[in-house]
């Protein structure tokens, strides 16, 4: 998997390059707010079409071709930037890069899952979301060193973008994937649709379903939370921003131990750990965390370690109960799952806030982690879902 992951994280590289390049261009003296405001909506809906237009062309065209076709998408639409600052095609350049990254993701994710057995998916994954958290680091880290408001840095970024062909034109080998089966003949009368829903996915893994919505609630949005958060509660800009950067480290280096963990232990049991602790982590903040700053900070590395590893267990055990030949629906639906959290959670928050003040923002985040914790009993307790099962399942999607 090595020359996708390359590929990826070059892309991701860029890709936050131009999130923030775009952030501090249109925060300039002189841009009207509510084209600012549409600029930036471009992104999450491109996102939300991605997910929805991967599965057909990966049907058609298959992972590899799929996957160059979206780099060179995610390269133009990069490109685009360098050449004008004219907003309505700033808009349309942010609406391709979104749907660039969604699709990505979902031929990486699907591709990995049909990769990977049982015993390493979890490792696999765990890296994955290791690369894509280090992508964005590096992202900030070139920022700062080509200078936020240089002339040269939407060149920069779509240079890193054109880059991730490299392991493609070096002639590494791109991994082999097993056969799929057709999709069988429907039953007369039957729907002819093979796409795979959130109700067909809920029946088949329902602490998956659950924990990808919950990820899409926290995992970026705690980033964009946290400031708010430390700010209302009188942390100085400093303590702020390492309070951002306790998290990103937290969700790092637990990666790893927790992918490992996971291909080794009920993956329903670790994520009923992962939604009791990140439940705990959330209520200690709420109640505790205002009295001490050093322990504030031990709780937020507490949460980052834990809510921000669920999405690869969670992952890793939807595909463990898939049919191959579902993978690549079932990744485009689950990313639809977590990009509707991912939208619709930082307005409710912001207003959670203001109503009831900063504590309120954990409310939301520690009840997307109690629902994890519900949804991992309920996974637990119920009968296990047999091949039969899944199959009948599978026929009636």
């Amino acid at each position: 998997m090595l020359p996708i992951m390359a590929s990826v994280c070059l892309a991701c590289i860029g890709s936050a390059m131009l999130t923030t390049a775009v952030s501090f261009h249109l925060g300039k003296p002189g841009v009207d707010p509510k084209i600012v405001q549409i600029v930036l909506t471009a992104y999450p809906v491109g996102f939300l079409i991605g997910c929805l237009m991967t599965r057909p062309l990966v049907a058609r065209y298959g992972h590899e071709r799929t996957f160059l076709l979206i780099l060179t998408t995610a390269l133009l639409s990069a490109l685009g930037f360098v050449f004008t600052d004219f907003m309505p095609f700033w808009f349309c350049f942010r609406l391709l890069g979104g749907m660039s990254m969604a699709s990505m993701f979902v031929v990486c994710e699907s591709w990995i899952n049909l990769y990977a057995e049982q015993h390493n998916r979890g490792a696999m994954f765990s890296i994955y979301m290791l690369t894509t958290a280090i992508a964005v680091l590096l992202g900030q880290i070139l920022v700062a060193l080509v200078g936020p408001q240089s002339p040269h840095l939407f060149l920069v970024a779509a240079a890193t973008v054109f880059v991730a062909f490299a392991p493609k034109f070096a002639g590494l080998r791109w991994p082999t994937l097993p056969s799929v089966p057709a999709d069988p003949a429907p039953a007369p009368g039957a729907k002819a649709d093979r796409r795979l829903g959130p109700l067909s996915l809920f029946r088949l893994a329902p602490v998956t379903v659950v924990a990808i919505f919950q990820a899409g609630i926290t995992n970026m949005n705690i980033f964009v939370l946290t400031p708010l958060y430390g700010t209302q509660i009188g942390l100085s800009a400093a303590a702020t921003v390492w309070l951002v950067t306790t998290i990103s480290i937290a969700g790092m280096l637990a990666q790893t131990p927790v992918g490992w963990l996971s291909d080794r232990f009920d993956r329903r049991l670790m994520l009923l750990v992962q939604g009791l602790v990140s439940v705990t982590a959330c209520a200690a903040i709420a109640w505790v965390g205002t009295f001490s700053v050093p322990l504030l900070f031990v709780l937020f590395f507490l949460y980052g370690a834990t809510a921000l590893t669920i999405y690869p267990v969670a992952m890793a055990f939807g595909a463990s109960q898939l049919h191959s030949r579902h993978m690549v629906a079932a990744s485009g639906t689950l990313l639809l799952l977590y990009s509707i959290g991912n939208v619709a959670t930082p307005g409710v928050a912001a207003g959670l806030m203001a109503h009831l003040g900063p504590p309120a923002m954990f409310l939301l985040l520690g009840g997307g982690a109690a629902l994890v914790t519900l949804a991992a009993c309920y996974n637990l307790l119920r009968r296990p879902v047999t091949a039969p099962v899944m199959q009948s399942v599978e026929e009636r999607v």
